[in-house]
């Protein structure tokens, strides 16, 4: 009787359709198919993950310099006005503060037009 390696093979033939699962047609049915298809959508979100972090800052952003012109100051201005005050405020929260609570929008805008 000859020594296979067929359980350990099978297995890792299962494990890899198994992160293929939810794909479509033979990129989730066929190994060769489908081992491309995960690796492909491995590498992609681990660019994606580094995107993710680059759209939201862009959106914050845009956010800011909306609620900023809204009271007569641009983005680059405020955040100019902010260092120069001291204050120190991540663009999440910024943009949080800008929709949420205008009036506290209001008043971080005066501190950075003073200084």
């Amino acid at each position: 009787m000859r020594a296979t390696n067929a359980p350990a093979s099978r297995e890792r033939r299962r494990r890899r359709l198994e992160l293929a699962k939810g794909f479509r047609g033979s990129r989730s049915k066929l190994f060769r198919i489908a081992t491309e298809a995960v690796d492909r959508a491995m590498r992609m979100s681990t660019i994606h993950r580094k995107l993710r972090k680059r759209d939201f800052r862009k959106l914050w952003i845009a956010r800011i310099n909306a609620a900023a012109r809204a009271e007569g100051i641009n983005y680059s201005q405020l955040i100019a006005g902010l260092t120069k005050a001291g204050v120190v405020i991540n663009r999440k929260s910024l943009s949080e503060i800008a929709i949420n609570d205008p009036a506290g929008f209001k008043a971080i805008v005066e501190k950075a037009k003073n200084a």
